[in-house]
């Protein structure tokens, strides 16, 4: 095959919700009378499935035309060794390209949306015909590159968690998060369910729906309106990182007085975990990629010294 350069692109991929669906229940067939016989539209699946699979075709053809392509499924990224070269390209939703810059460093990825009518796409500025010119313009080095901060979580087991968007860290079940947690000489025990840290890429996703929340109960209670736009409204690179506690619960031996703060590289969060089973940390509200956070543990939470880097247009 001729092609334009032997630059290595590595494309990341998703499986569909009909993926998804077909591998639970063995067949589409089998798929589609689980979902009509619950009233659902299954037509809807097939569409999404369609056109994604579309667009993963032509992005496939036109990449493979420009360097030298490999094709990676998002489930095979934790053990996954990209080159230092290596230029990605995701194409799926927001959360495919957040997922993909936990494992790089320094490797530009090309955000691609394979359906604008339902995908939003706010990591996604491209779409699958702009590759042809997108591409070469990025192995010349020609396009911005926007840089993301990220969150890392570093236990004193030695394991670390790296997270594009937020870490939570807290209980795996709906029960009850016993820690210490300590941050700018402030130390206090507490209950609750469950600690958010986000980046401020992150901070117009979970973070957002908490100071939301957090402004209507104050108004309900107080009849003061609160302005919360203030908090979401954080650039990609900030130099810090927002941490809140859920739902804390102040009694005799647990204080509430430390719900809110900023994380910088001066002030780390530490929390020492006092769940004795159920403790989990976990980033990018991915359950399956999580850390142990078992009682003893010292959880370090901090801004990552490793950037992303995401193209967007001139």
């Amino acid at each position: 095959m001729n092609r334009i350069s032997e630059n290595k692109i590595v494309l990341i991929t998703r499986k569909t919700r009909l993926d998804e669906l077909v591998i639970r229940f063995n067949t589409e067939a089998q798929a589609r009378f689980y979902i009509e016989h619950l009233g659902a539209d299954f037509t809807d699946y097939q569409r999404e499935d369609a056109r994604y699979k579309k667009a993963v075709a032509s992005a496939q053809l036109c990449l493979s035309e420009i360097g030298r392509l490999q094709t990676v499924d998002r489930s095979f990224l934790p053990n996954f060794v990209f080159g230092e070269k290596d230029v990605i390209v995701a194409i799926g939703q927001d959360g495919l390209v957040a997922n993909t810059l936990k494992y790089l460093d320094k490797q530009p990825v090309i955000g691609v949306n394979p359906d604008p009518e339902r995908w939003e796409g706010v990591l996604l500025p491209f779409r699958v015909e702009q590759l042809k010119r997108i591409t070469p313009a990025v192995f010349a080095g020609e396009l911005p590159i926007r840089k993301v901060t990220m969150a890392k979580a570093e236990l004193n087991t030695g394991q670390t968690l790296l997270a594009v968007n937020d870490l939570f860290i807290g209980p795996k079940t709906h029960t009850s998060a016993r820690y210490q947690l300590q941050i700018g000489g402030t130390s206090e025990r507490q209950s609750s369910s469950g600690i958010i840290v986000s980046t401020g890429l992150g901070s117009t996703g979970w973070l957002r729906s908490i100071v939301a929340g957090a402004a209507g109960i104050a108004y309900a209670i107080s009849g003061v309106k609160t302005e919360s736009s203030q908090v979401h409204a954080v650039p990609w690179d900030a130099p810090f990182l927002y941490f809140s506690v859920r739902e804390p619960w102040p009694s005799t031996t647990t204080s509430a007085n430390v719900t809110f703060g900023t994380v910088t590289p001066a002030s780390p969060l530490q929390i020492v975990s006092e769940m004795p089973d159920s403790g989990v940390i976990f980033s990018d509200g991915i359950e399956k990629d999580f850390l142990d956070f078992q009682a003893g543990t010292l959880a370090s939470i901090g801004v990552a010294e490793r950037q992303g880097h995401i193209v967007v247009e001139k």
